[in-house]
């Protein structure tokens, strides 16, 4: 389940029998009246009528099959509003459908939670039940929480880690995201039912850097997704900025509805004129796009041009053009706001004509041309590409509009962490663009700010590497030289030519980066190796460290498994690349010497306690030192091990080995430092004494105490301390006395509990 679902305390029980399901035995989805929910009854019927128009009756038998299933899987759960939890899969199924999704997508929506949220269900019951396809799908949306993942060591990178999860399974099937997608966007249309501190969170995830909801949205072209969910974000996220931005639009809301709707009828009129059908509407700008302008551009409300828009979808692309020579004779283009995306589609598949015209009135607005095809690509992006029919859509067709997700999955094979490879992906491909032209023509979509280094390791990792020069536009530039839109860049290398260090400084791009740095990594391991602990040296002297005293093996295993790396050389050689920073590992280090010195100065500690206790004649016998005969040893004061309890050794500095009860509170701390452990066991033929305490807490009553002291003088057992203390009608006593072992004291302190008034008799540590 994505994190903004809330579910109450119902989500705890179990649905027994689930990790076996037997759907014969389920309710039927189609018999409505078993169901007591009339909301529920209601939207099954609505997803099964609407389903029944396109789908074949196998397909029907399926959907009603998950249905059921899904219905019984969430019926102990309520979402936030009190609602039945089956509502959200429900909705997310419905609004696939209405995508034009095919079947198992459809399902899988329905399914979507299943595995998250249901305890006993895993992907491979939905792969019995359902097909591998759907499971596949499940498990794609599922987060890694629920799947086994428990080595991850923060939310940080556990984030990092489900998001490269994501991609992953997007990249196998693209499916994914759409119900990813679709999955979050209604949880954002019911928000106003979690609290306002949930409210935030979910809000912030949406348009935050690792959940990137709403890039995603964008990247894959679905744009009616993608401004839902930031208007909604933006509301709960910065409610007094969205008020006031409400604020400031509407005093000029008639105006511009008055030039709207003007706009329509004359252009309605002219097309029609012309022979070319035509629909025509308007739309508002979203609020979260006026507002970034605000912040980002730092432009006016009089600067922004697109306040409203005029919308004309046609049958042809000749009829694109034919509309936009009609309508740019009717008003005049403001200058520099006429864009081509029909001829340079965006990266996300977005084609469609811009222009910005002046009304009569002097207000400007601006006109979007294009074909039903293309409507249908700006609303549903990827999603439109889906035919039903086949269950998939065309391979190549979207191969090629996915090119940009197979560049930022090969990222993966030059990051060193999932955190540096869900980075690059987020400032590579969730950023601005420039559009920039090889020598042929071919389009290359790059990070605004991007310089043709980063053109060159787009094009190939060998080109980037031999870089000797480039052109631009035909003239040679400097290698930081920032392209702009609609640049023709060419690359020249050079066999000899290699990369240098100063170019990390120079490229724009992740991909760029990561490329140079593998290969510094491979060219100049060794040297790679010195420089790297010389860095590490240098950055340990500033904390007033010897690295030294900080390369013990056991230091560097987190930070070897965090990484992905095989020993400590291959650190010094990330950082001596610029893979990972001194920072990162420095900082392990010094935890960890940290942790040894507390562990240390713990066991000093005891030992000076040991040293400070009087020890009664015996104390040393009756423990055997396993493989250590001779070995001195000490009792320790915090627990007073008894005969009979089970018992641990821990080899002190130079003062033998003291016993410590397994159970003892300080074994916590000492157990970092397992080298020191040494098994003992009680030796069964020594005849001793030890001390111990309990206390006593009775009812205030003449001669108590008393009768306490002769139930251990009848057992010849001579009291060594005695506290009494009456508070009210209670009476604590604490007693010091020694015994033969455990047996002897649980018999003691049975016969306490037996004395009239007395509630409470426990052992305590001294």
């Amino acid at each position: 389940m994505s994190n903004e679902k809330i579910i109450d305390n119902n989500d705890e029980m179990r649905l027994d029998g689930m990790s076996e399901v037997n759907i014969d035995k389920m309710v039927d989805a189609s018999e409505h009246h078993l169901i007591d929910d009339e909301e529920v009854r209601m939207l099954m019927d609505e997803l099964e009528k609407a389903c029944a128009e396109k789908f074949s009756e196998d397909d029907m038998a399926r959907l009603k099959k998950a249905m059921s299933f899904a219905y019984k899987a969430h019926l102990p759960q309520k979402r936030e509003s009190g609602e039945p939890y089956i509502i959200h899969p429900l909705a997310v199924a419905k609004m696939l459908f209405e995508m034009g999704m095919d079947t198992n997508t459809v399902i899988a929506g329905l399914l979507h939670d299943v595995v998250e949220d249901c305890d006993g269900i895993t992907v491979e019951d939905i792969a019995r039940e359902f097909g591998t396809d759907i499971a596949e799908m499940v498990d794609g949306v599922t987060k890694l929480t629920k799947t086994g993942k428990s080595d991850i060591i923060s939310k940080e990178e556990a984030q990092a880690e489900n998001l490269r999860k994501m991609f992953l399974a997007i990249a196998k099937d693209v499916r994914v995201v759409i119900i990813k997608l679709t999955d979050r966007l209604h949880n954002m249309r019911t928000l106003k039912f979690q609290p306002v501190e949930r409210q935030v969170a979910i809000a912030r995830e949406t348009l935050d850097i690792y959940d990137v909801y709403a890039p995603l949205a964008s990247r894959f072209g679905m744009g009616a997704i993608k401004c839902e969910m930031e208007d909604l974000a933006f509301h709960y996220l910065m409610p007094e900025e969205y008020a006031a931005l409400e604020k400031q639009i509407e005093p000029q809301r008639r105006e511009r509805m008055l030039t709207l709707n003007k706009a329509i009828k004359t252009i309605e009129e002219q097309l029609a004129a012309a022979g070319i059908q035509a629909q025509v509407n308007g739309r508002p700008k979203h609020l979260y796009s006026i507002y970034k302008k605000f912040l980002r551009q730092n432009r006016s409300l009089a600067e922004i041009y697109d306040l409203i828009a005029v919308r004309v979808i046609v049958n042809t692309i000749n009829d694109c053009y034919a509309a936009l020579g009609i309508i740019h004779a009717i008003w005049k283009p403001v200058p520099g706001r006429f864009k081509d995306y029909i001829a340079m589609p965006k990266t996300n598949m977005y084609r469609s004509l811009h222009t910005t015209l002046f009304s009569d009135t002097g207000l400007p607005f601006e006109v979007q041309i294009r074909t039903y095809e293309m409507h249908r690509t700006s609303e549903y992006g990827i999603a439109a590409h889906w035919m039903y029919k086949e269950g998939r859509a065309n391979q190549d067709e979207l191969d090629s509009k996915l090119a940009w997700l197979r560049e930022a999955l090969e990222l993966e094979n030059y990051a060193d962490t999932t955190k540096e490879f869900v980075e690059s992906i987020r400032k590579d491909f969730f950023s601005d663009y420039v559009y920039v032209l090889t020598p042929r023509g071919q389009i290359i979509d790059l990070v605004t700010g991007s310089t043709p280094l980063d053109f060159a390791y787009r094009i190939h990792s060998n080109v980037g590497n031999h870089v000797q020069h480039a052109k631009v536009n035909g003239a040679i530039v400097r290698l930081d030289y920032k392209l702009k839109n609609n640049d023709v860049c060419e690359i020249v290398t050079a066999p000899n030519a290699t990369p240098s260090r100063d170019w990390l400084k120079i490229v724009k791009t992740q991909q760029a980066k990561a490329k140079i740095r593998q290969w510094f990594k491979k060219a100049n391991r060794e040297e790679n190796i010195i420089r790297g602990k010389e860095m590490l040296s240098e950055a340990a002297k500033r904390q007033g460290r010897q690295l030294g005293e900080l390369t013990k093996k056991s230091y560097y295993d987190d930070l070897l498994k965090r990484f992905n790396m095989n020993d400590i050389e291959d650190i010094y050689a990330a950082i001596g690349y610029g893979g990972i920073t001194t920072g990162q590992v420095l900082h392990k280090l010094i935890e960890q010497y940290r942790k040894e010195e507390k562990a240390n100065q713990l066991a000093a500690k005891l030992e000076q306690k040991e040293e400070q206790r009087v020890q009664n004649a015996v104390s040393h016998h009756g423990v055997v030192v396993k493989g250590e005969p001779n070995m001195a040893v000490r009792f320790a004061h915090c627990c007073s091990p008894l005969p009979g309890d089970k018992i641990v050794g821990y080899i002190t500095r130079g003062r033998g080995v003291s016993i410590h009860r397994a159970d003892c509170p300080n074994m916590t701390d000492l157990m970092l430092d397992k080298e020191r452990l040494i098994d003992v066991e009680w030796a069964s033929t020594e005849k001793a004494s030890y001390p111990v305490t309990i206390h006593i807490v009775a009812g205030e009553r003449p001669g108590l105490l008393m009768e306490i002291s002769q139930l251990l003088m009848n057992l010849n057992i001579s009291i060594l301390a005695m506290n009494a203390k009456t508070t009210e009608d209670i009476v604590t006593v604490q007693l010091t006395f020694n015994v033969s072992g455990a047996a002897q004291l649980d018999s003691i302190m049975k016969g306490m509990r037996k004395i009239r008034t007395v509630n409470d008799v426990y052992r305590i540590n001294a």
